[in-house]
């Protein structure tokens, strides 16, 4: 039983410095890029209710954008807020970003879209 918890334990090794291993660098930046994406987006998602205000605001004008704007934050704080959590927590399955702006300074006279 020993040998065969040494053996794993060396072809595990093996495995993990071997060439493949190595040349697989976009899956690591990848998946860190995502992690990183997850966190800042689970922290800072509570600023699209104020972009909202302001959006709708601009556009349609105060009261739809205390009412409308309101209600379209609120929305999308939970849903960035709720899509960086899922990407920090599923980061090692690297994916495309699932959410449109990046993050929500990136354009910020843009509404979100999921």
């Amino acid at each position: 039983m020993k040998k065969i918890i040494h053996f794993s334990l060396l072809a595990t090794l093996f495995f993990l410095f071997s060439n493949q291993a190595a040349a697989n660098d976009g899956y690591f930046q990848d998946s860190a890029d995502k992690f990183a994406n997850g966190i800042i987006n689970a922290t800072t998602g509570w600023i699209e209710l104020p972009k909202n205000i302001v959006l709708f605001s601009q556009k349609e004008g105060p009261l739809y954008g205390l009412t409308l704007g309101l209600g379209m934050g609120v929305m999308h704080t939970a849903g960035r807020s709720l899509v960086g959590v899922a990407n920090a927590v599923t980061f090692f399955i690297p994916t495309k970003p699932s959410i449109s702006p990046l993050y929500v300074w990136d354009d910020f006279s843009k509404e979100t879209s999921y």
